[in-house]
């Protein structure tokens, strides 16, 4: 992402204070990716039975109903079926699973029914655990450590509903615990995700409940030393590819599941050459060119928006770590750059949190591509994206710095843009109270200025005069020796101005050095 960086007044003495800034700034990325992991980590599904309806959750009361029927389980001969229902139902009150696991060899027998002859009470006993997998209480999920071996080994089966409940009962207890993570891990949680979506590759509500459980899986604490390298080394990231594309008779969810956890591999480390050997990124942008096409123009049929969100985030994690020369055979053209720029103007009113992600994706594109850049030149995409520079929760500072990309990559894109309108537009950023907008803007008209002395000339003519020395009164220090030094070194010097060549060609490069990608 595009970064900054001190003016620098005198040389040297910066380097400790630029790596100072990107650590802190790493720092703070793994935070913030930290505390989206905890805010999902509570998510839990709840698989009803084809008989219930979604509106009749209610629970049987009282702890003694469960007793009454473990004990009639006990001694139930043939009818245990019959017992097992009602219990799974009576499971869903918080405290009548805290007693049932508490009962002596509750669990045995649970683990006896699920791994049973009889097809009926094996069905009934993983929707029991099921059922207590749900639970807000984390004990419950060590309680049911006996059943998970028998629940990944039943993975390679052929039932649609029994696999379906195994993978949900796998996927709600895995964060609940370091224990169980390891567990399940230690059994091949892993090879046994990868074989169940090779198996029923074409049941998508099975694979819909696999990516969920594997989600979950990569949302624990340690996932980037324990469990993300185990993934990338097995067919799952091929497996995730292969989902995105939507089914129109099926929906959109197993491409959702499958795209989150495409996301959890691609935030949580920095190398994703795994995943670029394996086309993730030609994939996913294309898609994000279908998909986003739609949301752009009006459509969010079945919440489409919900599947553009991972995607876009799997496109800007893994822009900002493709190698330059490979970038032009993982995108198609032009075409994302166009559906970027539609989107986030699309989404400014309705989604702006998404017209921000839409941006962020736009600005590690263009930092990493001067085709990018070409195109929202040659295409006039600019003026689309200047009029965007009011708007606030960071959707200006994220389209300033795509622009500063532009700018950035040839001194003839720098002309172009103050052609486009772009000088104007600085003018009335710089009055801002956003003091980061200001110090964007102060950056960007550097290199604008140091592009061609007309654009000074232009600023000057444009009142840019009176906003900086404005700027020199009522900013904090900083801002104002970056005022002061684009004033005395560039706009009121016109022999500096004069001597512009390969000397400060060289100090514009140094200056550019502290920019660089981010991810989210």
């Amino acid at each position: 992402m595009w970064r900054l960086n001190k003016v620098r007044h005198k040389a040297g003495g910066h380097a400790n204070n630029l790596e100072e800034l990107r650590t802190k700034r790493r720092e703070k990325e793994r935070a913030l990716r930290q505390a989206r992991r905890d805010r999902q980590l509570v998510s839990k599904r709840l698989l009803l039975n084809e008989d219930e309806e979604q509106d009749t959750m209610e629970v049987t009361p009282g702890e003694q109903d469960v007793v009454t029927l473990f004990q009639n389980l006990q001694h139930g001969g043939t009818e245990k079926e019959a017992f097992l229902r009602p219990l799974s139902k009576a499971l869903r009150n918080p405290s009548a699973q805290l007693t049932f696991i508490k009962l002596e060899n509750s669990m045995h027998l649970l683990v006896g029914l699920l791994t049973g002859s009889d097809a009926r009470c094996r069905l009934q006993a993983v929707r029991c655990l099921h059922e207590l997998s749900h639970s807000t209480h984390t004990s419950v999920a060590s309680a049911c450590l006996p059943a998970t071996p028998y629940l990944l080994t039943y993975l390679s089966g052929q039932s649609t509903k029994f696999t379906e409940l195994c993978l949900y009962t796998l996927g709600n207890i895995c964060p609940d615990s370091e224990r169980v993570k390891e567990r399940l891990l230690a059994q091949g949680i892993i090879p046994a995700l990868a074989g169940c979506m090779q198996n029923h590759r074409h049941n998508l509500a099975v694979v819909e409940a696999a990516g969920f459980a594997l989600f979950q899986l990569l949302q624990s604490k340690d996932a980037v030393q324990k469990v993300i390298p185990t993934v990338l080394a097995s067919s799952l990231p091929s497996q995730l590819l292969s989902v995105l594309t939507p089914d129109p008779d099926f929906g959109l969810a197993p491409a959702i599941e499958c795209a989150w956890c495409l996301h959890s591999l691609t935030s949580s480390s920095e190398d994703h050459r795994e995943l670029l050997a394996r086309g993730a990124l030609r994939q996913c942008s294309s898609l994000l060119v279908s998909l986003g096409g739609a949301v752009a123009d009006g459509n969010t049929d079945q919440g489409v928006e919900l599947l553009v969100c991972p995607l876009l985030r799997c496109v800007g994690n893994l822009l900002s770590s493709c190698p330059a020369d490979a970038l032009h055979s993982q995108l198609a053209g032009v075409d994302l750059v166009v559906l970027l720029c539609e989107l986030v103007v699309a989404l400014i009113h309705t989604l702006p949190a998404l017209a921000r992600e839409t941006a962020w994706v736009l600005n590690n594109l263009t930092a990493h591509s001067t085709e990018s850049c070409s195109a929202l030149l040659t295409l006039n995409l600019v003026p689309r994206l200047l009029e965007l520079l009011p708007f606030s929760q960071g959707i200006n500072t994220m389209v300033l710095r795509v622009l500063a990309n532009v700018a950035h990559k040839k001194k003839e894109f720098c002309i172009q843009l103050a052609e486009l309108g772009l000088l104007s537009a600085l003018t009335a950023t710089l009055k801002m109270a956003d003091q980061d907008m200001v110090t964007l803007s102060l950056e960007v008209l550097f290199m604008l200025i140091v592009s061609s002395p007309q654009i000074a000339e232009q600023f000057v003519s444009q009142g840019g005069l009176s906003v900086l020395e404005a700027i020199q009164y009522n900013s904090d220090g900083e801002v104002r020796r970056r005022a002061t030094y684009l004033l005395e070194q560039h706009i009121l010097s016109e022999k500096y101005i004069s001597m512009l060549g390969e000397y400060e060609q060289d100090r514009f490069n140094k200056f550019w050095l502290s920019f660089r990608y981010s991810a989210t």
